[in-house]
């Protein structure tokens, strides 16, 4: 198999899985126990919490260890909507957030919270004069914005988008599962509030994720307990994963080359794929600057995504459609839909992630695949149109 959805899911790095491994064996006590096996447990804690905060330049403080960036964007939203909600009760949100951001919005509008989605531009970028233009003047109380598509790829303005919620008095949520690792993100320099990661993203694993949270702001906790994570947080903490994910932070955030490599892979992929399909589109920014390293997002025009999803799979090849499957036929990306995609172009996408793994001999492999697959689709599409021909007769 030639992996090509670290946008999905990234393979645990051996480093990572070799610093968890004490942790997994002989170093096994709970944190929250007083003798040496707790204390060790709780002191490996910490120092990744410490790993972690040094990447984003905060306060260890600030950083609050979960299962990942799922349970981080409830924890954010939701907690910070029961803070605020006798004050204030309205939220803003791109329309090319991810689903977990969506429908935890979705959830808050049923409970008496209004949210306005503001729409991206073609590429799927969002206007910060646009945003400014949904802020209510005493209502609303925050604004989340992801920093990269996870479908498409493209980089938001989100220091743009923090400084103008911060001079507002606006709570600022970033969702950085996609950006953490490969374009700097500074805190203190973006006005973030919160912000979200997961752990199975950046070669962690899974099950493991952090969120954010600035000194002075406060959250409703999701999950009670014993007071684990200074109360906001409960539950025994898994001490191996969370080391696994300081490890995997500290790593990713440290290697400066790869962001320019996995760029590099991909500017060289569409250049060649250009070269047997003509027609070949990017969905998302045209500049691969403009896009978060290593997720390229094509359409062929007259094919399927899911199809050629599953045809590649059956030649040995990983990716992905960028749209979530549904029973029977996959829906159509909610994403592609906002960046102003017909329902039939928003299941044409073809979403290529690259990783620590990929390497030019596979790109060129799939390149030379993906012919023989276009002409296998096309013959079927065009045999099953003519055997639907009105008037004639099946046998």
């Amino acid at each position: 198999m030639i992996y090509f959805d670290h946008a999905a899911t990234t393979p645990l790095d051996e480093r990572v899985l070799e610093a968890m491994l004490p942790y997994l064996k002989e170093d096994f006590g709970n944190p929250s126990s007083v003798h040496g096996s707790g204390r060790e447990a709780r002191n490996a804690i910490e120092r990744a919490r410490e790993k972690v905060a040094d990447t984003l330049r905060a306060d260890p403080r600030e950083i609050v260890f979960t299962s990942g960036g799922t349970e981080s964007v409830n924890a954010v939203h939701k907690g910070a909507a029961w803070s605020f909600r006798d004050r204030v009760r309205h939220i803003i949100i791109s329309a090319v957030e991810h689903s977990c951001v969506l429908e935890c919005c979705n959830w808050l509008a049923h409970q008496g919270f209004s949210v306005t989605q503001v729409p991206p531009d073609s590429e799927g970028r969002v206007d910060p004069r646009e945003v400014q233009k949904a802020v209510r003047k005493g209502e609303t109380g925050l604004i989340s914005i992801m920093a990269a598509n996870n479908e498409v790829g493209t980089l938001q303005p989100f220091r743009e988008i923090g400084q103008m919620a911060r001079e507002q008095g606006i709570l600022f949520h970033m969702d950085a599962v996609q950006a953490y690792g490969k374009v700097p993100i500074d805190v203190q320099a973006d006005h973030v509030d919160f912000l979200s990661v997961s752990g199975h993203k950046i070669y962690g694993p899974k099950g493991t994720g952090f969120y954010y949270q600035r000194k002075g702001v406060e959250l409703v906790p999701l999950v009670h307990g014993g007071g684990q994570e200074r109360e906001r947080r409960g539950g025994t903490e898994n001490v191996a994963a969370i080391v696994g994910l300081g490890a995997a932070a500290k790593l990713i955030c440290g290697d400066t080359s790869e962001k320019g490599r996995l760029r590099s892979l991909t500017d060289m992929f569409f250049d060649e794929l250009k070269k047997a399909f003509p027609d070949a589109r990017i969905n998302g920014p045209q500049r691969s600057d403009l896009r978060v390293p290593g997720i390229l997002n094509i359409t062929l025009p007259g094919l399927g995504g899911e199809s050629l999803v599953h045809s590649l799979d059956a030649k040995g090849f990983a990716l992905s459609s960028g749209a979530a499957c549904a029973a029977g036929a996959a829906p159509p990306s909610h994403v592609l839909l906002a960046m102003g995609r017909t329902p039939k172009e928003a299941r044409q996408g073809l979403r290529l992630s690259f990783g620590h793994s990929t390497t030019g001999d596979q790109v060129r492999k799939l390149l030379e695949a993906l012919p023989e697959v276009a002409r296998s689709l096309r013959m079927m599409s065009s045999f099953l149109d003519d055997d639907e021909t009105p008037g004639k007769k099946n046998v």
